[in-house]
Parts: structure tokens; sequence; C-alpha cells
């Protein structure tokens, strides 16, 4: 398993889950000479300011960057709406005020950014850890338009249930590959099977291909 790192210097802290990092370069392209690859340790907080590298780190698609100050502020809000984001050929991006359950109810995580696996071939589900390249997974991330519906303000529960989709319950808009809105719903089902014909939904093909999570 790999290990959860914190660097912390006086006024932030920063906390990399190496587990779900799936590359996608927006702390170093952000802020390259606080997150170097080349350098060790890679991530050196010191380089810039605490506001710099908290606003750095909420970038982070995945959430394994948390950044954290030392005098109680919050480095970042949960955002005021709850999304979901088709990658094309990969993941759901998500963002919100997030809550994950086993499919009997515990809770797994609380997060305001994710990264979850669409193609059933991660090592780490829920989450992506990029196993979509190697399983040659193709989707271009878009789909038809659905109806929109009224919802009320909330956090987004997730429920990953037992071999088969993501029950999502509370408001959430859902956006193509481009960054165009789909649908606003207050429930949906999202494959994680990576065989659905009508993704991002589950059809229920989780069965056929006999997908085990």
């Amino acid at each position: 398993m790999k290990e959860v790192k914190v660097y912390a210097v006086p006024g932030v802290s920063v906390r990399y889950d190496a587990a779900r990092c799936i590359h996608a370069a927006e702390c170093v392209h952000g802020l390259p000479s606080v997150f170097d690859l080349q350098a060790r340790p890679w991530i050196q907080p010191h380089k810039a300011s605490a506001a710099e590298v908290a606003a750095v780190v909420a970038r982070c698609p995945s959430g394994a960057l948390h950044a954290s100050y030392d005098d109680g502020r919050a480095a970042e809000e949960a955002p005021g709406r709850n999304e979901v984001r088709m990658v094309a050929d990969g993941p759901h991006h998500l963002r919100g005020d997030i809550e994950i359950r086993s499919d009997d109810g515990a809770v797994l995580a609380r997060d305001t950014r994710m990264a979850l696996c669409r193609c059933g071939a991660s090592g780490n589900k829920p989450y992506c850890d990029n196993s979509h390249v190697a399983a040659g997974f193709k989707h271009d991330g878009t789909c038809a338009a659905g109806e929109s519906v009224p919802v009320s303000a909330g956090p987004l529960v997730l429920t990953l249930c037992a071999d088969g989709p993501v029950q999502c319950d509370g408001p959430v808009t859902v956006f193509d590959a481009f960054g165009d809105p789909v649908a606003t719903v207050q429930q949906a089902y999202l494959c994680r099977c990576g065989a659905s014909s009508n993704k991002p939904y589950c059809d229920g093909s989780h069965r056929a291909v006999g997908f085990r999570s």
C-alpha cells in the first residue's frame, strides 16, 4: 500500500496520498518550484506562499493532494455545486461536498475532490489509478442531454453498490468531457464496470460482464 506523506512548513502543510494520484500534473504546472519531480523531497511548500500552495493544491482533480493552514483556517471550501465531469477515455472527476459509503452504509471517505474509476479495471477502486490506459478503455465523454430537475442544496452521497454502479444521492450536475452540462438531478447511477451502452449511466451491463467490486 502506498504511503500517505505530509510535507509541513510554517504556515501550511501538504498531504499527499500517492495511491490516489493519477498524474494530472496540475500541481507541477501550477507551481513548478514547489512541486518538482526532480527534487527530493518533490514537494517543498516553503518555496511559495501558503495561499499560493493551497490554491494550486485545490486544482488537483483526484484529491491526492490536500493543504491545511496552521492557524485553523480552511485551505479549501467545498464548491457550492456538486459536479461529475466525464474525462474522455478516462475517469469521472468529481467536486463538491462528497461522501462515499459502502453497500452496507459504512462511511468510507469524505472529500471535495476525487477521480472515480469508470473503466472497471482500477486496482484501487473506487478511485482511478490510470488502469484505463492499459485496459484500452474508450469513451469520448459525451452523452445525450437529459432532463434537469430542481434540486435542493446539500451533500452528494455516493454508495458503492456491490458488483454494480455508484448510486448518487443528492444534488449533482453532470458534465460531458467538453464542459457542457448534461443534466442536473437528485439521483443517478453511474457506470463503473466500463461496459454500459448509456455512459456515464449504468444500464445493467455489469451483470453480463461479471463485474466484481
